[in-house]
């Protein structure tokens, strides 16, 4: 694997890094209870007012623990497991990490400039850096010219690029469905709690959404860079669908009324990408894709 040197150190370190925070996040507590305040938009919000979140929102830190939980319990175990595979020559493995390195990156690219500053900040700016360029590294180890060639001809790619299409547009669907009325009427607040803008929504309007649409697209017409694309945002796709329906649960449980909503959609993008990835995984020649090197 190219840049396998290189991402022999960086990998450990996002993985030591990211235990440590969601760890902090999860189990962190300091006295105190929530407490209102009012935004300076007029807006009353409820503040956390204990652990590492002390100085976000309630609704905003069952969101960032949901996406702890996640981390720990799938986004960590895939990154050992992805690394071990594609640094032994594993063409599934490979996809798997650069997959899971983009959900660190957007986890953590989210956390850096979401978060209520607390004293994590430089830990969430390493992790952010440090899955940026793994995942450059990662992607740029592909044989763009060769890589075609290791999927089977019995790869659905219409169903694949179908689900690549439902994510983009939901996505677009929602957050455009959001952001114009508020636009459209300024005399009505924004309900952005204690941000000044909306984080996510832009995020996912410039990285995801536009990816997903490009990658189905690309894959449909056989490009090497619609498979490679593909399997990054498919992998990336289902852990980011994973993390909001956690958050979606973990909102209903701390009584948030958004919780449901954001729950069921999320949970129906969770299997239809689980399915498209086990597809995609599975049509990969075996023979080519994952020989050893000796």
């Amino acid at each position: 694997m190219k840049y396998q040197s290189a991402l022999k150190w960086l990998i450990p370190l996002i993985g030591i890094l990211a235990l440590f925070a969601v760890l902090m996040g999860l189990f962190y507590e300091t006295p105190g209870q929530p407490y209102p305040v009012t935004s300076f938009r007029g807006e009353q919000v409820m503040i956390n007012g204990h652990g590492l979140y002390y100085y976000d929102t309630v609704s905003t830190v069952a969101q960032m623990q949901g996406n702890d939980i996640i981390t720990l319990i799938i986004g960590l175990p895939l990154l050992v497991i992805s690394t071990w595979l594609a640094f032994h020559g594993s063409l599934r493995g490979r996809l798997l990490l650069t997959g899971t390195l983009a959900f660190f990156l957007y986890i953590y690219m989210s956390m850096s400039m979401l978060t209520a500053y607390n004293a994590l900040f430089l830990v969430y700016v390493a992790l952010f850096t440090m899955s940026l360029y793994a995942f450059i590294l990662s992607i740029s180890s592909f044989d763009l010219m060769d890589l075609p060639s290791h999927f089977s001809e019995r790869l659905p790619r219409g169903w694949i690029a179908c689900v690549l299409f439902a994510v983009g547009g939901f996505l677009s669907l929602a957050w455009f469905g959001r952001v114009i009325p508020e636009l459209l009427h300024p005399e009505t607040p924004a309900a952005l709690e204690n941000t000044t803008t909306r984080v996510i929504q832009a995020m996912d309007l410039t990285l995801i959404a536009p990816l997903a649409i490009l990658a189905g697209i690309l894959l449909l017409r056989r490009s090497a860079w619609g498979y490679l694309l593909a399997s990054v945002a498919i992998l990336k796709g289902l852990t980011m669908s994973l993390a909001v329906s956690a958050m979606g649960i973990n909102m209903a449980l701390k009584g948030v009324p958004d919780g449901p909503g954001i729950l069921i959609p999320f949970l129906v993008l969770t299997a239809f990408n689980l399915v498209v990835a086990i597809l995609l995984l599975k049509n990969i020649d075996v023979q080519q894709g994952e020989a050893i090197p000796a």
